[in-house]
């Protein structure tokens, strides 16, 4: 039985591709270098600010990183002021967040996205009781892939491993669910393709919010099942 429900930010509950290429391109065009496409964010992002930066002045020419202190700094600088920049819920996430709380399953996020902007959007979207915990990078802590985060978070919830279910939307995410020995959704609206989800091998590709809520509850239900096959068996 799931207990606790932790989900990915960029890709799987928020569509952020619009505040994500703003803020890289506003980025380039202070530091004098040239902008990235959508297409080309979609694909650089999933591990971090820094790649991020990282790959789009390698996209500009910048193959050994030599701009990366001027770059990031500004980066941050640019998105601290628009991580909500056009930013909207997946349609049908909202709801079957709401049908998750009700039947008692804690929600969490975790983002490789920085801490206080992963806060921000999800306060500003969701608003500040839906989750139970948000997390995003942060110093001294290893970001996605490394499963440390996430299983630090189900410890904050009190539940196992097996009692968590972890959703996201790449090949980052179903290593991450993999490494903690989670059950791992990936969606299939996020920033990656249909065969990148594939080749990364999740328990669950998701095309609807609803599919995440349907495996959910049939987690319940079996649960219920079976302890009253077990009350059955002791009479």
């Amino acid at each position: 039985m799931y207990r606790a429900c932790i989900f990915d930010l960029d890709g799987t509950l928020t569509d952020t591709l619009e505040s994500l290429t703003f803020s890289v391109n506003e980025t380039m065009k202070e530091i004098g270098f040239p902008g990235i496409t959508r297409d080309q964010c979609r694909k650089f992002v999933g591990n971090g600010a820094k790649v991020l930066i990282e790959k789009a002045l390698e996209a500009g020419g910048d193959s050994g990183h030599v701009h990366f202190d001027e770059a990031f700094s500004v980066y941050k600088r640019i998105f601290d002021a628009n991580c909500t920049y056009k930013v909207e819920p997946y349609k049908g996430m909202p709801a079957i967040l709401d049908r998750m709380r009700q039947h008692g399953i804690q929600l969490g996020v975790l983002s490789n996205k920085p801490h206080r902007q992963a806060v921000h959007v999800v306060d500003e979207i969701f608003g500040r009781d839906m989750f139970d915990q948000v997390q995003g990078q942060r110093e001294g802590v290893p970001r996605k892939p490394n499963p440390a985060a996430l299983l630090s978070m189900a410890r904050f919830f009190g539940v196992r491993p097996e009692e968590t279910l972890y959703i996201g939307d790449s090949e980052v995410d179903a290593a991450t669910g993999k490494a903690a020995r989670m059950d791992t959704i990936l969606v299939s609206w996020g920033f990656r393709s249909l065969e990148v989800l594939k080749d990364a091998a999740p328990d669950w590709i998701v095309d609807s919010p609803d599919q995440i809520l349907e495996i959910a509850e049939k987690s319940q239900q079996e649960e219920v099942g079976n302890d009253t096959d077990e009350k059955w068996e002791e009479s």
